[in-house]
């Protein structure tokens, strides 16, 4: 027996945490019940699992592919608004993918996808802390005391961001880049931590989730992760 949720995830049909959300909107049954409550364990050999009055099954095949997402996409697989999607990028392929975590609309770079719940779970979970690192390029130049601030946290939205690291590569006129390190997945994390040290973000790309990094891929472009990449992943 295992939980609904982590079921749902086997099956790529979202992450776990997304898979709550769709239960508690009654979009899943289960043995021609609707399930509402958290806390369901299903038998994955005897119960049938229905979403959206579809059966779900878990997929035999696991997937792991790395997209350098570019901006102007969302990361959905449906958009209410009808915008363009990650998934839209990532072309014949059969499997049901999920993306792991989100990126916001106006960031590129780094985004797996993949069918494996496990590793969704993994690296979505906070207690794991995977190292995630953006290149930023911010308005103006952050000093000593900026440093500091995002070693020691900044809150933001009310709660104080986990210790943080912020690298300075290089200046050119009003605009500095910069590598900047977190350990979380908050919503606009980065840009709002650099709102908050006065240093706006004017472009944010992801270049590294844990060990994986986004080497030379071009924007809008994808691959399957190397052995070596899903060996690593698994092992988390």
């Amino acid at each position: 027996m295992e939980r609904l949720q982590k079921y749902m995830a086997d099956c790529g049909v979202a992450s776990r945490r997304k898979a709550e959300e769709l239960i508690k909107q009654g979009l899943v049954s289960v043995n021609g019940e609707t399930v509402t409550e958290l806390g369901v364990k299903v038998d994955p050999a005897k119960d049938k699992v229905l979403y959206k009055g579809e059966v779900i099954s878990p997929e035999k095949k696991k997937v792991y592919i790395m997209l350098n997402k570019p901006e102007g996409y969302v990361t959905t697989a449906k958009d209410q608004f009808g915008r363009p999607t990650v998934l839209d990028l990532v072309k014949n392929v059969k499997e049901r993918l999920v993306p792991v975590g989100r990126l916001d609309y106006d960031t590129s770079g780094l985004l797996i996808l993949t069918n494996d719940g496990d590793i969704v779970y993994k690296l979505t979970h906070p207690k794991n802390e995977i190292k995630k690192v953006y290149e930023a390029k911010l308005f103006g130049v952050p000093d000593s005391n900026t440093i500091k601030l995002f070693k020691n946290g900044i809150t933001i939205d009310g709660k104080k961001t986990h210790p943080a690291k912020i690298e300075l590569l290089k200046v050119d006129g009003r605009f500095s880049w910069c590598n900047i390190t977190i350990h979380e997945g908050r919503n606009r994390q980065v840009r709002k931590m650099c709102q908050a040290a006065r240093h706006p973000v004017a472009s944010l790309r992801r270049i590294a989730e844990g060990d994986i990094t986004l080497g030379n891929l071009k924007k809008g472009e994808w691959r399957y992760l190397t052995d070596k990449e899903i060996r690593y992943l698994k092992e988390l």
